[in-house]
């Protein structure tokens, strides 16, 4: 007949095994504790501090977020896309953000949407008009929203629609301007990924200094 020989052992055998038990249970937790907080300083703070350090260091201005500054002061992000005003300056996509980057999202509407075919129609009158040209020559990205909503890039088909109205507006040379966008044309990422873009961003500043300058 088996029986637990627990009780007929000594009183301070019986302290020393639930002693060693409760050892043995402490050491079963602290090293998850320590491995949690070493993780945690490591992963969460070291990491951090060093990859923006890094970042700071190789990449300055990419790090501080892409600004471009005139006269001292931020006048935006070469990342992100802003309204402007007037005819002297190059218009970007539409923005379904209302170019609020804290807001930043596309339409989620499909293409089979009624409302954003009529969007797209009321939009393509609008630049033709806007810009003197037919509307079959209006580009698609000047009517169509990038899925952030505040990417600042145009085709230069784009760009180029636009170059007549904003040297009429600035009473500088057509050819002027039109060099102006040329020398804003990026290629292809490293000659390979995506296609010929032009900052709409970086362009208008560029005008903007082209006729400030003596």
């Amino acid at each position: 007949m088996n029986r637990s020989i627990a009780p007929s052992l000594p009183r301070t055998a019986r302290a020393s095994a639930a002693a060693a038990d409760t050892l043995q249970h402490q050491g079963s937790w602290r090293p998850a504790v320590m491995l949690g907080l070493a993780s945690l300083l490591l992963l969460g703070l070291a990491y951090a501090l060093a990859a923006t350090g890094a970042s700071r260091l190789l990449f300055p201005a990419q790090a501080d977020g892409s600004l471009l500054i005139r006269d001292g002061q931020v006048r935006g992000s070469m990342l992100i896309a802003q309204p402007f005003n007037g005819d002297g300056y190059f218009q970007a996509r539409p923005s379904a953000a209302g170019f609020d980057p804290m807001a930043a999202a596309g339409s989620n509407l499909a293409r089979s949407n009624p409302a954003l075919q009529e969007r797209v129609q009321a939009g393509i009158a609008a630049v033709a008009a806007r810009e003197g040209v037919p509307v079959s020559q209006v580009p698609s990205d000047l009517v169509t929203q990038s899925g952030s909503g505040m990417d600042p890039a145009l085709s230069p088909a784009a760009a180029q629609v636009q170059v007549a109205r904003v040297a009429r507006s600035r009473g500088l040379p057509p050819a002027r301007v039109d060099a102006l966008v040329q020398a804003h044309t990026q290629g292809p990422q490293w000659g390979v990924f995506g296609q010929p873009r032009v900052n709409v961003v970086t362009l208008n500043l560029a005008l903007d200094d082209l006729q400030r300058a003596p």
